[in-house]
């Protein structure tokens, strides 16, 4: 009997760890979301809606790594066991940041709210946010539903995401050297931009946990990039320009 309730209270204990994941998941698609919206729409109170969530993103992984260290504490876990606990500190971590970066975002939309509004490139941000929020919530439900493939499916997707920014980052280049009073606008949006792309590589960080969680073995091979952004040069009259490249 005794081991019944030992077994059922870990049961129980793991679950806990697994509801809060889905919690902080939640709360970092809403706040990736708004970030967006109010990049696009200059919406001050929305930004700071987002900011002020946050916070709650942070409590969250706190909560998630205290119960895991006295989980480990008390029950001393092994093999698949363990890897649960591990799991969920790793991918609390980074949902974590994912809230970062979409504050990050929403902060950008403060610092341009005075600025002229050219829609260059707008289009393309709210393409790769959308691509960045499927990745986030195909990465949360593999989790959810022990999915090693569909983990998979989303580590592979990242490189559309780097090819997206590099779209990005090479138009606002252009853009910039066209007017110069389309200077700050356009280095917001690259940083704006940068954000979302960090957020997919967090995703791809958790589809990693996923496989690893699942199969007990790391994934395998070369991670997918395709970021070109430190490599992209623009002409500048009939002398190429070397910016972005390292």
């Amino acid at each position: 009997m005794t081991s019944e309730h030992t077994v059922s209270a870990f049961d129980h204990e793991l679950n806990e760890l697994a509801v809060r994941i889905a919690q902080m998941g939640g709360l970092a698609e809403k706040i990736l979301t708004d970030a967006v919206h109010a990049f696009d729409r200059r919406d001050e109170d929305l930004a700071h809606a987002v900011i002020d969530g946050d916070v709650r993103i942070d409590e969250l992984e706190a909560e998630v790594e205290e119960q895991a260290v006295l989980l480990i504490a008390r029950r001393q876990p092994m093999a698949s066991d363990l890897r649960e606990v591990m799991a969920a500190i790793r991918i609390a971590a980074d949902l974590e940041r994912i809230g970062d970066l979409a504050k990050n975002v929403a902060k950008r939309s403060l610092a341009i709210h005075t600025e002229a509004w050219p829609h260059k490139g707008v289009p393309g941000l709210d393409h790769m946010a959308r691509m960045a929020l499927e990745q986030l919530k195909d990465v949360l439900d593999a989790y959810t539903r022990r999915d090693i493939d569909r983990a998979v499916d989303v580590w592979h997707r990242d490189t559309e995401l780097d090819a997206i920014y590099t779209s990005i980052f090479r138009e606002m280049l252009t853009y910039m050297m066209e007017d110069p009073r389309n200077i700050t606008f356009s280095t917001h949006l690259l940083f704006a931009a940068k954000n979302i792309e960090r957020i997919g590589d967090h995703s791809t960080n958790i589809a990693e946990t996923i496989h690893y969680l699942i199969s007990g073995r790391p994934l395998r091979g070369p991670r997918p990039k395709s970021d070109q952004s430190s490599l992209t040069s623009v002409e500048l009259g009939d002398k190429p320009s070397n910016i972005g490249r390292d």
